[in-house]
């Protein structure tokens, strides 16, 4: 634990540790981390013992001046989902008899996050986004994905479209890692492309869908389904 100087060249961050002491931490976050990377935030930090590691701190939390804890490393998205999925807390999602992850697929060169296949069921493709963007410019507790603009998810909302019209489940997942956040937006002021793609996905029959983690310094879960808003903010 300890307090954010800065971060900057997207994987590094300067923190002043509870013991007095300045390190360099690695950060696993290569977004603009709006209103997540705050001089003063407290900083919570793993650290590994690997001696091949330049860096032997990872950030894993911040915690902002109103308490709120938000996530930092995004990959943890995707494991607070699939443990989510193995334990049967996504009702949408359960009941299929394999569960892999990182799986080759689509025409863009993709891999899709989560990727479930049973017998009897369609195969299910599910993407999953790390939402850690909290605007309380435009209402209260709103979070807003992507924080800039996506490249990255535009191509997923093609590919998942794809399968959706090849006859499969396509699913996209927001995954809230900020405590302050208790609905999720799509930031159409930053991404106005991304919007159209969200549109296009549902149209087509992506199915959308968010969920809240509960987090502190000891632990992080899955818990609840919150509420997508897709009208968008212009």
């Amino acid at each position: 634990m300890g307090t954010l100087i800065k971060r900057y060249k997207r994987f590094l961050a300067d923190v002043h540790s509870a013991d007095g002491d300045m390190i360099t931490i690695h950060c696993p976050n290569t977004g603009k981390m709006t209103n997540c990377a705050e001089p003063g935030f407290t900083v919570y930090y793993s650290h590994s013992n690997n001696p091949k590691r330049k860096y032997s701190h990872t950030w894993e939390l911040a915690q902002d001046n109103d308490a709120n804890f938000i996530g930092i490393n995004s990959a943890k998205a995707n494991l607070l989902i699939k443990e989510a999925i193995d334990q049967g807390r996504i009702p949408s999602l359960i009941q299929y008899e394999h569960v892999q992850t990182e799986v080759k697929y689509g025409n863009e060169n993709s891999r899709i996050d989560i990727f479930l296949t049973d017998a009897n069921k369609p195969d299910c493709y599910v993407e999953v986004k790390s939402v850690s963007l909290l605007d309380e410019s435009f209402g209260k507790g709103r979070g807003f994905f992507p924080d800039a603009v996506s490249v990255r998810g535009h191509k997923h909302l093609r590919e998942l479209i794809e399968m959706k019209r090849e006859g499969h489940r396509a699913v996209l997942i927001f995954c809230v890692q900020h405590s302050g956040i208790s609905s999720v937006s799509i930031a159409e002021h930053i991404d106005p492309e991304y919007m159209r793609g969200i549109k296009s996905a549902l149209c087509a029959g992506v199915e959308i869908m968010a969920y809240a983690c509960e987090m502190s310094a000891s632990e992080n879960y899955l818990t609840l389904p919150i509420k997508v808003c897709l009208e968008g903010v212009n």
